[in-house]
């Protein structure tokens, strides 16, 4: 292709409706040898000769449904990274399925590569480098549940699956506002353990590793030290709170220490309220 934008459009007609002759010229001429197609039912990888793989795999969808109604709704460039997007629908009709048909959306995903013309060196020719499909999950649940099942089943468990969500957020709210705090930098002490714990095992697992035992390791250290920080915080919270419980003695001695350590300050006691001069 000379110019993707302009002519994509005529290069999925051809490799959906088109004849199996012209579907298998269109895959020669627009894909390089190596190209890789990944679709939710397959993938080919990319290797040397891996087009011989989409050969295969375009001539048993054109078997399935001979007769392809497509139709290209939008096109996007990122001409910066050389990917293509290409919104199409279409409708697929598996003959030997009794009222099988399967009206479909997805978007396509097409990295290309360029290299010169060898007529016209100083032309960019661009190839098809990988082709990848992508549905959302009621459009590719289409293909083997018509009829609207698909739909349905699918449906049925966005909804379950959204009142989780909306349940769980309800239940962990208090979880929500401690990273609210956090984020603002006003947590106490035991709140500052938690949190540290979790952004530690979040940065580990972001990192990832192929050692799933050392993963494993790391994590249960990570959960023994916010385990061990919130004991920590809760026992000094404890000795805190006793404090006002000691005997009259012992608040005696503490508050005559605390006397000779600011001695050159005057304490004046109004019943429960001390006022330093």
């Amino acid at each position: 292709m000379e110019n993707p934008v302009k002519e994509i459009e005529q290069v999925v007609l051809q490799l959906t409706e088109g004849s199996p002759k012209t579907q298998e010229q269109a895959i020669n001429e627009y894909f390089t040898t190596n190209a890789s197609f990944t679709h939710p039912f397959c993938r080919t990888g990319s290797f040397e000769g891996s087009r011989l793989l989409i050969h295969a795999i375009f001539r048993w969808y054109k078997i399935m449904s001979p007769r392809v109604v497509a139709k290209v709704d939008g096109i996007a460039y990122d001409e910066a990274n050389l990917v293509l997007y290409v919104d199409i629908s279409q409708t697929f009709a598996i003959w030997f399925i009794p009222f099988h048909r399967s009206p479909v959306h997805l978007t396509t995903k097409l990295q290309l590569t360029h290299k010169p013309s060898s007529t016209r060196p100083s032309t960019k020719l661009y190839y098809i480098q990988s082709q990848n499909d992508l549905y959302q999950v009621e459009q590719f649940f289409r293909f083997f549940a018509p009829w609207g099942m698909g739909d349905a089943i699918v449906y049925s468990w966005h909804y379950f699956a959204t009142f989780f969500c909306v349940l769980l957020s309800l239940l962990f709210s208090p979880f929500t506002r401690l990273e609210q705090r956090w984020a603002e930098g006003q947590v106490g002490q035991v709140e500052e353990v938690v949190m540290k714990g979790v952004q530690s095992i979040e940065e580990r697992r972001m990192r990832g590793g192929n050692d799933a035992a050392d993963a494993g390791r790391r994590a249960a250290d990570s959960i023994h030290e916010v385990a061990n920080g919130v004991r920590q915080g809760l026992e000094e919270s404890a000795a805190h709170s006793w404090k006002g419980f000691a005997p009259e003695s012992e608040q005696d001695e503490s508050r005559e220490d605390h006397g000779h350590t600011h001695a050159e300050h005057e304490i004046k006691q109004f019943g429960n309220l001390q006022v330093v001069t």
